[in-house]
């Protein structure tokens, strides 16, 4: 499969062999099939929101989905449009206040993921949504700003980052921090004694990156099927290492494919950003 090829298919069984699936449906199953069942996850909106209900209809039914809006274990029956969409209230568990929500749930570790999106991601999981380019008072591009992620990127006890990869989005250092991965140089984080572990998954439209043990640079772990190292690199705005136990996520299957298009059609925004 080419960068940017409109769909991607893959070799194996006559079922696999007749799917066929795009690039971001491959990002979104994998970021997906990464929530684990019975824990709570603080979701963003697009690419994020649309990851977590997709894992709630298939693998992990009773996951708890927070929005910041103050909606606890929110179940909608379509992609809601923003963290106010009155759908997340409507089939919540609990509503709280906002103030709650950061004070009570989110700032003593009560959360087990927060998911999160960004214009860029650098090598050490630093996530910028506030300015490009510049500096903060003149920047070629003002972008909507931090909402409650600088506090879901420092509290929850592991983030997930779920964006498409290109040199523009994927630089060896953020233009702004808005929310901190592990810093500048990468033990930034552990000397803030943050109480989140931090990234521990970028998963793209290309594979999956993990941050290395010691430098926390992310590290590419996983390929998507169709997709090469070179083409990888190719995508990363800095010299992207590579595991030496590099593997090929599994491709999707045929539910996960039709409940995340069932999903997607829902609304008309789908999980666009």
């Amino acid at each position: 499969m080419s960068v940017g090829a409109e769909t991607a298919s893959t070799a194996g069984t006559a079922e696999s062999a007749s799917r066929e699936f795009t690039a971001d449906e491959m990002m979104t199953i994998a970021a997906s099939r990464s929530l684990r069942d019975g824990t709570a996850c603080f979701v963003g909106i697009g690419l994020p929101s649309t990851a977590a209900n997709l894992a709630r209809r298939t693998h992990a039914p009773e996951l708890v989905l927070i929005y910041e809006s103050g909606t606890l274990g929110a179940k909608p029956d379509q992609l809601p449009l923003s963290i106010g969409d009155g759908i997340l209230a409507d089939t919540a568990d609990s509503v709280v206040s906002v103030p709650e929500i950061f004070n009570y749930w989110l700032q003593p570790g009560r959360v087990n993921t927060g998911f999160l999106g960004g214009a860029q991601v650098d090598k050490y999981g630093n996530i910028n949504t506030t300015v490009i380019g510049g500096d903060y008072d003149d920047p070629k591009v003002r972008l909507p700003g931090a909402g409650g992620a600088p506090e879901i990127a420092a509290s929850c006890q592991e983030v997930l980052i779920v964006m498409r990869q290109s040199p523009r989005s994927f630089v060896e250092s953020v233009d702004f921090v808005t929310s901190i991965g592990y810093g500048r140089d990468g033990g930034e984080r552990d000397r803030l004694g943050l109480p989140g572990r931090g990234p521990v998954k970028v998963i793209t439209d290309m594979g999956v990156l993990e941050p290395d043990p010691q430098t926390r640079e992310l590290t590419l772990t996983h390929l998507g099927p169709g997709v090469d190292v070179e083409q990888a690199r190719a995508a990363t705005g800095w010299s992207l290492r590579v595991a030496e136990e590099l593997t090929v996520q599994q491709p999707p299957t045929e539910a996960e494919l039709s409940v995340l298009r069932e999903l997607k059609a829902t609304t008309g925004k789908g999980d666009s950003q």
